[in-house]
């Protein structure tokens, strides 16, 4: 029955604050934008400079939820990475991390340290504080592959230094490979090394893991030189990121600092962003132009040892055996297994990074 409409009035009136109360949380519900859910990363490190420069941008990345750090060798032995993560996690005050140590060496080769890039502790000779953080007490590839069965097609691997302990977590388990989302990892290059003519520091490291990595079949996005050559911090970014001040931010200006004498001193412009680039096309893949292809890792070559051969043409001739020569008999299509970062836009990652640290 309708009220009259002076009644109508009063109760509008004497009900207009518990309607108000349960009005307001419907309609913000209603109208707000959905939330995008963090991607769930794992963080595989040689923590070393630029190492913890992508750890502090994953950190401070809400589009990022990092469920675990692996400590692997490289720019510094495995102990002095698994000390160096474990104070850097604690600076950043996330000791709700699990930071675990991996593997001790590469699986065929000895290991190569590079405290002349990365100053003799990795960390461009700052010393942080001692950690409130405690190691966790899982081998690194095995958390690795506990964390992917726990949370089937959510994982993303970052891996910012040589892929041992990747590959030992897919020689142990390869089940693992369907059920990562993706891997994106920093390194290797397509147009020559900077170790040598041909290899980029992390591929050369450990070749045979990098091979095993590459062709498991799982989505996989190569963040290399052509990346971190372009993305260089210079003084420019180096006097923004001065201009504020906090634990992470200091420490973050003192070793990019560091890197940028560094690279002065050798006639660079400034210092390659190699391992954040990494970390900054998880955050934003429009960062970065790719190119499907096929990329193999050469192994055994005197002088190509590490290399990233990236197949840009899409095929290979097939060539059989007739008597005492071979003939070209048709043309093959390779199927790509990776998305190669060919170009960036460096300025905008490089202000994506400064904006993420500034004021930490």
């Amino acid at each position: 029955m309708m009220l009259p409409f002076a009644n109508r009035v009063r109760c509008s009136r004497a009900f207009s604050p518990v309607f108000s109360l349960l009005l307001i949380p419907l309609l913000a519900a209603v109208f707000a934008a959905p939330a995008e859910a963090s991607k769930k990363i794992i963080f595989d490190t040689d923590p070393g400079t630029d190492d913890a420069l992508a750890l502090m941008l994953a950190l401070n990345s809400p589009e990022l939820d990092v469920r675990a750090i692996t400590v692997v060798p490289g720019n510094v032995t495995a102990e002095m990475g698994l000390e160096n993560a474990l104070r850097m996690v604690s600076l950043a005050n996330r000791c709700d991390i699990p930071v675990a140590a991996g593997a001790r060496h590469p699986l065929f080769q000895k290991l190569i340290t590079a405290e002349f890039w990365h100053g003799k502790n990795g960390l461009a000779n700052i010393e942080l504080p001692p950690s409130k953080c405690r190691v966790d007490a899982r081998y690194g590839p095995d958390l690795i592959i506990e964390l992917i069965h726990a949370a089937p097609h959510e994982i993303t691997l970052v891996p910012v230094g040589p892929l041992t302990n990747i590959a030992l977590a897919v020689e142990k388990d390869p089940s693992i490979v369907p059920l990562v989302q993706e891997v994106i990892l920093m390194g290797g290059s397509i147009t020559g090394g900077n170790v040598n003519a041909a290899a980029e520091a992390n591929i050369y490291n450990d070749p045979e893991a990098a091979q095993i990595v590459f062709q498991a079949g799982w989505p996989l996005t190569i963040v290399g030189l052509e990346v971190g050559d372009k993305a260089l911090f210079t003084r420019k970014y180096l006097d923004e990121l001065g201009k504020t001040h906090g634990p992470v931010n200091d420490f973050v200006y003192g070793v990019n600092k560091f890197l940028v004498g560094l690279s002065e001193q050798f006639g660079g412009m400034g210092s390659p962003m190699y391992d954040p680039s990494a970390v900054a096309v998880a955050v934003d893949s429009s960062l970065v132009k790719v190119q499907a292809m096929h990329v193999d890792v050469e192994t055994r070559g005197e002088f190509t040892r590490g290399e990233t051969v990236g197949n840009r043409h899409g095929n290979i001739e097939r060539n059989v055996l007739h008597g005492d020569r071979y003939m070209i008999e048709g043309v093959d299509k390779v199927v790509p297994n990776a998305k190669v970062c060919v170009d960036v836009d460096a300025d905008r990652m490089l202000r994506l990074f400064v904006s993420r640290i500034r004021g930490k």
